[in-house]
């Protein structure tokens, strides 16, 4: 089995078997019927991929790759907050009629702020500071701006990247406030080592570790049936994903520079239900 799955298995048990229930409790998100949506929940999770030894996709079912990489460059390379520059349709149901999603995500990282060495945004920022200071403690992003949250369609739910070199390795951490491990676990897994490798590769590093932090690891009520089934299924290695290495400019991948190789998986899960 992939590395990931293990992890993805482990955790959903956990939380199953030891979770926390939210039923009963005032809840915001609903079910498209208009009922509320309860989740089993754990706090803190904490989960480690090491990209050296491989690509942190799981094989139980498989996950878009190519789809998860298009949106993490609509982020973080296009720094777009319209679903107009997406190749998939994941965050049509907070666009408003113009496809703008507010102040949120791309938005934030495009917004430029003074250094002593000049103007930039939080993209250039990181790609600054790890070709002129690496071993900076400092090399991080966040886009939960308070200011900005009301002017947001969606609060951020992965919000900060900490980038960390330790010899010739890249690492980071991704810190998320809630996630829906059914529906986004693997996706924001797969979509931030994607990007840590990116950014690795322009600076001249090797992809190290990706630390996962989820302050809020749930799943949601009418997911559990599916999730017990999932994590039963039969699995299969990790896939090789590797990266074409004559880009240099983090500003010119594309999906197109991924290599995916060997992905076998089960069955995809269709028409997960998706709470709002």
């Amino acid at each position: 089995m992939s590395y990931a799955d293990k992890l993805f298995i482990d955790m959903c048990s956990d939380i199953i078997e030891n979770g926390y229930s939210t039923e009963g409790e005032k809840v915001r998100p609903k079910w498209p019927d208009g009922t509320s949506a309860y989740t089993i929940k754990k706090f803190g999770v904490v989960n480690r991929y090491d990209l050296s030894r491989e690509f942190p996709a799981l094989t139980l079912r498989k996950t878009y790759i190519r789809s998860a990489i298009d949106e993490i460059l609509w982020i973080w390379q296009k720094k777009s907050n319209n679903v107009h520059d997406l190749n998939s349709h994941i965050w049509d149901e907070w666009a408003d009629e113009d496809g703008s999603i507010g102040k949120a995500y791309g938005y934030q990282l495009r917004q430029k702020h003074k250094y002593k060495e000049g103007e930039m945004d939080q993209v250039d920022r990181v790609l600054f500071d790890l070709k002129e200071n690496p071993f900076s403690r400092r090399i991080m992003t966040n886009i939960y701006v308070h200011e900005d949250l009301h002017e947001m369609n969606l609060y951020p739910c992965a919000y900060s990247m900490t980038f960390n070199v330790t010899g010739n390795r890249l690492n980071a951490i991704l810190n998320q406030r809630s996630q829906d491990i059914l529906a986004a676990n693997n996706w924001n897994v797969v979509q931030y080592a994607a990007l840590l490798m990116m950014i690795a590769q322009v600076s001249g590093f090797e992809p190290g570790e990706l630390v996962h932090v989820i302050a809020d690891a749930h799943i949601y009520d009418r997911h559990i049936p599916i999730v017990k089934e999932l994590i039963k299924r039969p699995v299969y290695p990790a896939p090789k994903v590797t990266l074409n290495p004559d880009v240099k400019d983090f500003y010119k991948f594309t999906v197109d520079d991924f290599k995916i190789e060997n992905y076998e998986a089960g069955p995809q899960i269709k028409n997960i239900p998706i709470a709002i």
